[in-house]
């Protein structure tokens, strides 16, 4: 099964580090200002979809989904729904972090989204990557700067961190006490994250 690529309009700095992330045979939704994007990215686009006030609709022969500009959904929310609309299983959002933090805050959003409806997702910016982990452990390996776990959905409880720096045994991180930022595996080791309950928010910084 091909992997669906959500590319937004925030900005991207290093084109190289995110090229390596694509593979060759992912389906590329370009989300209106995304596509300010596709040209040093070096992907060709399946489908555009957006209202097009970021960016103007090229109107080439790609599938084109143009959407009202006085709608719920954001362009980027809507082309990861059309993704899970056509079956995707596996997403990965990149260009969805960084420049407004609303628009920000509503990607990340976009990520519990997905994991509710069973579906693998993943954001890539410049520096890390940033994923949903719950009762399925997620391993870390330690090629990684720092990893941080936040409270993403309000019930993150019975938290295990293994093989890190920071190790956690059957915790609780509140909205109010983010405190598992910065965390760091320990060398020769790859560390492990699980939570009984609730969602924690894992982002892997890679380099700074």
């Amino acid at each position: 099964m091909r992997r669906c690529v959500i590319i937004g309009g925030a900005p991207i700095q290093d084109y190289q580090w995110i090229r390596q992330h694509l593979l060759p045979d992912d389906f590329y939704i370009f989300c209106d200002g995304g596509l300010k994007h596709r040209q040093s990215l070096q992907v060709t686009p399946d489908l555009l979809v957006g209202d097009f006030d970021s960016w103007d609709n090229p109107k080439t022969e790609t599938e084109t989904i143009v959407l009202p500009r006085e709608k719920d959904d954001t362009d980027t929310f809507f082309g990861v729904k059309e993704g899970v609309k056509r079956g995707f299983e596996d997403f990965l959002l990149i260009g969805v972090i960084g420049g407004r933090f609303d628009h920000s805050l509503g990607n990340i959003s976009a990520l519990l989204y997905l994991a509710g409806l069973g579906k693998k997702a993943l954001i890539i910016d410049d520096y890390s990557s940033i994923e949903i982990v719950s009762s399925e452990p997620c391993f870390i390996h330690d090629n990684v700067q720092y990893f941080s776990v936040l409270n993403i959905d309000g019930k993150a409880k019975g938290i295990t961190i293994k093989n890190a720096q920071y190790p956690l045994e059957h915790a609780e991180i509140t909205w109010d006490y983010q405190y598992g930022i910065s965390n760091q595996v320990l060398p020769g080791k790859m560390a492990e994250v699980t939570t009984q309950e609730g969602c924690l928010l894992l982002v892997k910084v890679y380099r700074e």
